[in-house]
């Protein structure tokens, strides 16, 4: 993928919510990273920063301002898709969202958390949050004759990670569900700092372990841009068709997961098998199952012969057309899942919702197609729906998967020879690199100081905000179709929760 430009906007923080108020109509755009960094060893302040996307000119188009008496203005009671990024704000810097419509905590759980420790604050000591909880979590309360409420989770069967349920129902359809994630916060943007960018690609890998390419790239590009290199040609394309595998390899597991979730059986286990034979190929091509170990500051860190692929990929492609045909043709199956979990056009936009999800209610967002580049010459041809429901979500990631096939022959059949890997010097400077992962846009903004070592780092992985989509395409329907609501989205826990 190609780098977006960027164009900045400095402003007071009077003018702040204006200026962004201004962007996200102009643009239609939601906000796509909200967040914090604090400055004050530097000139004494904390600094917002909010970035929407300029889908016309494939640029980020950033506001950036500093908070005044620790606090800034709220966009939330305009802009929903900011709520998520403000109570982060909030907690991880203790800077308040004046007028905010939602100021709890999203990780740092009350339980266990005292007040006044904000991690991402320069000068936060560990050993001195170490006990002292404050409260209980508020969750929302539905009241009314006949509403009765059911917890599920934390703690769930098999290896899924851990997350929070609260169903309200008035009879059987459910009519609120929140959501607590926060379980097992790592810390991650803080592990980044005073560290030199190199030495943490592979941390960047582990943020989402089902996403390690697109996190590996963003980080990656980002650094990139601030040196002001560009990859060479061949490891773009190599970039781009470790990229795709990642997509299909996952999407085939949440179509699996899909037909596990209504009981059906045998397509389950065939889209399991279809996901081994690419782990393989992924670990026959890069020697990792997870694509782990390719993704360089400057490129590639080793050369990879694409030209096997497309015959690799044949025996998998008529594997998936045969699941695709059984899915298709079972009308038990698709009674489930035709109308079941639908997420309107506008709740999604309001959201902010992203990646397959977002375009299977209609929300037309692919990085793929605004960046240009290799892909605008493979031709490349974004899946979208408009119903919303698990259907659509399951039709996305079928067209997605075959388009996968279809681009990285484009890419084995004309990868050119030449570098892998640019010479890069780091300098001071920030920029925002990006990745379409299978979930929806990986996002990094990264800062270096004086010394080439990382100042700043925020991460907004797709499920950040997705994981919201789940707590309305739910209503309506009944608690037992919420795993088959849930696999449509297949959210990661750890992506959510850094």
């Amino acid at each position: 993928m190609k780098a977006l430009n960027e164009r900045k906007t400095i402003v007071t923080p009077r003018e702040f919510r204006e200026a962004c108020l201004k962007k996200h109509q102009t643009l239609r755009s939601p906000v796509m990273m909200l967040f914090a960094s604090d400055h004050r060893p530097r000139d004494g302040r904390f600094f917002i920063h909010c970035i929407f996307l300029d889908r016309d000119n494939g640029e980020w188009d950033v506001v950036e301002t500093y908070a005044e008496d620790n606090a800034f203005d709220s966009l939330s009671k305009d802009v929903y898709s900011s709520i998520l990024f403000e109570r982060e704000i909030k907690e991880l810097f203790g800077l308040e969202p004046k007028g905010g419509l939602d100021t709890r905590r999203l990780r740092l759980h009350d339980e266990v958390w005292p007040e006044g420790h904000y991690p991402l604050r320069k000068d936060f000591n560990l050993s001195s949050a170490a006990s002292g909880a404050r409260g209980k979590y508020a969750f929302t309360k539905v009241e009314g004759e006949g509403i009765f409420e059911v917890p599920v989770g934390p703690v769930h069967a098999g290896i899924i990670g851990p997350g929070h349920f609260r169903f309200s129902c008035a009879g059987e359809p459910v009519i609120n569900l929140e959501l607590r994630l926060g379980f097992t916060h790592r810390g991650v943007e803080k592990m980044f700092e005073n560290a030199r960018p190199e030495d943490k690609v592979a941390l960047s890998e582990c943020v989402a372990g089902d996403s390690a390419f697109a996190h590996g790239l963003a980080f990656c590009s980002a650094v990139e841009k601030i040196s002001g290199i560009v990859a060479p040609e061949r490891a773009r394309y190599v970039r781009a068709a470790c990229l795709e595998l990642e997509r299909m390899y996952n999407h085939v597991n949440d179509i699996g997961g899909i037909a596990t979730d209504v009981g059906f059986g045998f397509p389950a286990n065939l889209a399991a098998i279809i996901k081994e034979s690419l782990q393989r190929i992924n670990q026959k091509l890069t020697g990792s199952r997870f694509l782990k170990g390719i993704n360089a500051i400057g490129g590639i860190g080793r050369d990879l012969e694409l030209g096997p692929l497309p015959a690799l990929l044949l025996p998998v492609l008529k594997d998936f057309n045969e699941l695709k045909n059984i899915l298709h043709s079972n009308v038990s199956f698709m009674d489930r899942v035709d109308t079941t979990g639908t997420l309107d056009k506008k709740t999604a936009e309001d959201l902010g919702i992203i990646g397959p999800a977002g375009r299977a209610s209609g929300v037309d967002l692919d990085l793929r197609k605004i960046s240009g580049g290799i892909y605008e010459k493979a031709g490349f041809n974004p899946a979208v729906d408009a119903v919303g429901d698990v259907l659509a979500r399951l039709n996305v990631r079928i067209r997605e998967f075959e388009e996968s096939v279809r681009l990285i022959k484009y890419f084995a059949d004309n990868v050119p020879e030449g570098k892998i890997r640019a010479e890069i010097e780091m300098t001071v400077g920030s920029a925002i690199g990006s990745a379409e992962g299978w979930r929806g846009p990986v996002l990094y903004f990264v800062e270096t100081n004086g010394e080439g070592k990382l100042e700043r780092v925020k991460i907004v992985d797709p499920s950040f905000r997705n994981w919201q989509a789940l707590s309305f395409a739910i209503l309506g329907n009944i608690i037992p179709d919420f795993p088959l609501c849930n696999k449509s989205f297949d959210l990661s826990y750890p992506g959510g929760d850094l």
